[in-house]
Order: C-alpha cells, then structure tokens, then sequence
C-alpha cells in the first residue's frame, strides 16, 4: 500500500493551537474577574418539575446571595437550574457552554456565557477558579467531571475543595462499589472517599461550602496548582 508521509490535514494541526489559546485567553479573562466561584454539575435531561431541578435553583440562588459565582456548563436540565437561582438572585450566572452536534444549546439564565470547541479547555475552566464543586445525579458527563476532580484533590493538584455530591439514593450505589471494589482490592487508599461528602439537604450543601470559604480567607489567597 502507498502511504503518503505528509497527509494534508497534518499541516492544519499547528494552527489549532491558536484556537486553544484563543479559548483560553478569552475565558481566563472573563473568569478572573468573577469573583469566588462553585461550579454545579448534572444531567441536562431533568425537567423543571424534577425535585433534583428545583432543589439545583434553591443551591444557585442560595449561593449567590452569599456573594458566591455560579459555573454550570451552560445547557439545560440542572445546568439550566443553577444558573437560573443565580440570576434569580441577581448574582453572576457563568455558563460554560460546548459546541456539540445534536445534544447542547445554551441556557437563557446564564449572564456570563462563554462559548467552547475544545472539551479539555473547558474542563479546567470548571476547575481554575472554583472554591468548591457539587455533583448532582447526571448521566457520563457528570460522571467523568466527578472522578476527574476527585482526582486532582485526590493527588493535590488542587486544595480539599468541598466535593458535595447531591441525591443519596442516586450516588448511594456508585459509592457503595468503590467502597466494596476499589477501596478492598487497594485501588484507592483506605480513606480516599472521605474527601466527598453526600447528602440531599442543599443547607448542608451550602454551610459545607461557606465553612470552607471562611475558613480559607479570601479568595485570592486561596491556593491552586491548577494551570
């Protein structure tokens, strides 16, 4: 067979890394202006009558009338809720959203949209300028976002940012796995989950995440090895 040994598509790869770097400068610029930050995580598919929906806007609104910036990743469902009890609060509403073909469009209650191509630059802009993160139930996305940053408190790359996951019979099965499965066979270390905390009052949610946010000072002497 011939092999060509420079494929055309090759030469456009360099230039992607001026769209990389466009997606961040753009971003790092916006949300370094925003203040102290949670981002909230979960399903895109919840409509407005489900508990998990409303209980995502009591959080957002909640936490925005402590001064605190709601990140969600800007499309319907939970994402769509928190940034509404945000902007219902009349306190800033970020919304991370991804171009995607079939799936995600960006929700209204959002006042700080930003728009993105790339998945990886948007997830360390879920990161960067966080002080705490709440997981509810949600499909891979959630999933992958959860473990992630469980990972990067898990190995310090990030402080012990509260890790707050919402709705105990939903998660009560996951954890239950890494507890039997990871934890007995050493995957994790003895411990490790300790670093989540699961509850389905949003109060504990908050006190958990202002606790935090006293007892560390504020924000800007917060510490991140994040890039």
């Amino acid at each position: 067979m011939n092999f060509q040994s420079n494929p055309p598509f090759i030469k456009e790869d360099p230039w992607r890394i001026f769209r990389i770097m466009a997606e961040f400068v753009d971003s790092f610029e916006t949300l370094s202006q925003v203040g102290p930050a949670v981002t909230v995580f979960g399903s895109a598919r919840l409509a407005p009558k489900n508990p998990h929906y409303e209980m995502a806007v009591a959080l957002g609104k909640m936490l925005a009338k402590q001064n605190l910036t709601i990140v969600t990743g800007g499309g319907p469902g939970i994402m769509e809720a928190a940034n509404r009890g945000a902007s219902e609060a009349k306190g800033k509403s970020v919304g991370l959203n991804i171009e995607l073909p079939f799936e995600q469009k960006g929700n209204k209650y959002a006042n700080i949209p930003i728009n993105f191509h790339y998945f990886f630059s948007r997830k360390v802009c879920f990161v960067k300028y966080s002080i705490a993160f709440v997981f509810m139930p949600g499909g891979f996305g959630t999933l992958d976002e959860f473990f992630e940053i469980l990972t990067l408190v898990q190995t310090r790359r990030i402080p012990r940012y509260p890790l707050i996951l919402i709705g105990e019979d939903y998660w009560s099965g996951l954890l239950k796995w890494t507890k039997s499965t990871m934890e007995q066979n050493n995957y994790i270390s003895p411990g490790d989950m300790d670093l989540v905390t699961v509850t389905d009052d949003v109060q504990v949610a908050v006190d958990l995440i202002l606790d935090y946010k006293r007892r560390v000072g504020p924000p800007e002497v917060i510490p991140s090895t994040l890039a």
